[in-house]
């Protein structure tokens, strides 16, 4: 029974890395295949080609892609200027070595350090330079066969990302923006028991910001690759860029909510807007729950009207508190924090909308990209 048990939760831990489980796995194909290929072509340093598969291999076929012309760019360069210091300037000394190595160093760091897309051309023009490869064979044809050696890692690396189990970004930035979502869903609940003085609301905030934060660069840099991956025409998907600048509003719109949340409102305001306020709360927890099994699964967005009902009747409430005599009682500040939290809600609702359009888009498109999948 241990056994069985122990079993058990192995699998589930698997189970629940199942991306992490098909990366190890094109990685551990990509490295193997590169270096059988340059056996059969009896390449005389194989295991560049093999490092180059393993490194270019991301997450997703778009930042392969990315990783594979940055390091076949990087190796071209460093090859071709690292190729022509080696044969120009003498370094036959230790002396006469290390101010060839200096000169090739130097232009290719600074371009690396303009554009960080090279930073693969310094390495490959020090290795020109060092015993055996530059110096038992010359520059010229250590250069081609280092270049060759990186290429033939490239295509099989880009190959493999595309063939076995492949990735698309745009469904990593998906599920990225879904959680994303689901946790903006965890911060409202915590917001408003803010806002009704709950004792667990401020540390609970502590934990949830770092989380969306990580969730949106997550949803961000995979973006960027989806992007490369629709210029190389790879996918028909939308265009990931607009969902990424829905999520970053509502983000902002929360961060209004929550300076609104600061303090609890006090008793009398409570008596009067907290029922309202806690549907509020609900119907927005559900929607935005919702709304992140709908961009996970690629189905149409849920029904806003309950949510759209409840903000119209907290408003409302905010509306008769103005008029109502409990108001001239009330200090500035919480006056003042009533209608900034009806206001914050009200520009959540909008960017809510614009997000709920973007889950449409995606459910409309989702048989084309099933198709490139």
């Amino acid at each position: 029974m241990a056994s069985s048990g122990w079993l058990e939760q192995v699998t589930g831990r698997l189970g629940a890395r199942q991306a992490e489980m098909k990366l190890a796995l094109r990685v551990t194909i990509a490295g193997t295949l590169a270096f059988a290929i340059t056996k059969v072509f009896n390449l005389p340093q194989g295991y560049w080609a093999a490092i180059t598969a393993v490194v270019i291999m991301q997450a997703s076929v778009g930042g392969s892609l990315k990783a594979a012309v940055e390091r076949f760019m990087g190796t071209l360069a460093g090859a071709i200027y690292g190729g022509a210091v080696a044969a120009i300037v003498p370094h036959g000394s230790p002396l006469s070595l290390a101010g060839a190595i200096a000169a090739a160093l130097f232009p290719l760091a600074l371009l690396a350090a303009v554009k960080p897309s090279f930073r693969v051309a310094p390495v490959t023009s020090l290795i020109m330079l060092l015993p055996p490869t530059g110096q038992a064979i010359g520059p010229l044809a250590a250069a081609i066969d280092r270049v060759t050696e990186i290429t033939l890692g490239n295509i099989v690396g880009v190959i493999v990302s595309l063939f076995v189990l492949p990735a698309r970004a745009h469904t990593l930035m998906v599920e990225a923006a879904a959680k994303v979502v689901s946790l903006n869903a965890n911060l409202i609940e915590v917001l408003v028991s803010e806002l009704t003085a709950d004792p667990k609301g401020r540390s609970a905030l502590q934990t949830l910001h770092p989380q969306i934060r990580a969730a949106l660069k997550k949803a961000e840099a995979a973006a960027d690759e989806a992007v490369r991956e629709r210029k190389s025409h790879l996918t028909e998907a939308v265009d990931p860029e607009p969902l990424i600048r829905t999520l970053y509003r509502v983000r902002h719109d929360l961060v209004m909510i929550g300076r609104a949340a600061a303090n609890p409102l006090p008793e009398r305001v409570l008596d009067r807007l907290g029922p309202s306020l806690l549907r509020l709360r609900d119907e927005t927890g559900t929607l935005l729950h919702g709304l992140a099994g709908a961009l996970r699964t690629r189905r149409p967005p849920p029904d806003a009207a309950s949510f759209q009902e409840a903000l119209h009747t907290f408003v409302s409430e905010t509306e008769v508190l103005r008029s109502h005599a409990l108001s001239h009682d009330l200090p500035y500040g919480s006056f003042g924090q009533v209608f900034a939290l009806g206001f914050a809600f009200e520009q959540f609702r909008k960017d809510l909308e614009d997000l709920m359009a973007r889950a449409e888009e995606l459910a409309t498109h989702r048989p084309s990209e099933t198709a490139r999948s």
